[in-house]
């Protein structure tokens, strides 16, 4: 995960813990639509996989703001991905969160450029 500057939230229900490093926590941030992005993030764990997720108050994030979020915490050249999970395994605790993922230490497989 990129280290980048982040508004940390520091107290409340979903304050950070400061032993956490700057790579893990909740955030709030202005996204690029003028919305207030909630962000809870966790860096590679020894489980192989780094997680975000995304939430907003009133609705789903949008394809720009999940787009905006993937670039503050991966480069460019990063393949992160969004799952649509089968029914029986589908997990809803917030209904406007989304959630990114990277597999760490693998090359993650992606279909041919033409169909992207």
């Amino acid at each position: 995960m990129r280290a980048t500057v982040h508004e940390k939230l520091v107290a409340g229900q979903l304050a950070t813990d400061p032993e956490c490093g700057p790579l893990c926590g909740a955030f709030e941030i202005l996204g690029p639509n003028g919305y207030w992005l909630r962000i809870i993030c966790s860096g590679e764990d020894g489980s192989g996989w780094e997680h975000v997720s995304v939430s907003t108050k009133r609705r789903a994030p949008n394809w720009r703001e999940m787009a905006f979020v993937k670039g503050l915490f991966w480069k460019d050249d990063e393949c992160v991905v969004q799952y649509h999970p089968p029914k029986s395994k589908h997990v809803n605790i917030h209904p406007y969160c989304l959630h990114l993922w990277r597999c760490v230490g693998t090359e993650f497989p992606m279909p041919p450029i033409f169909m992207v």
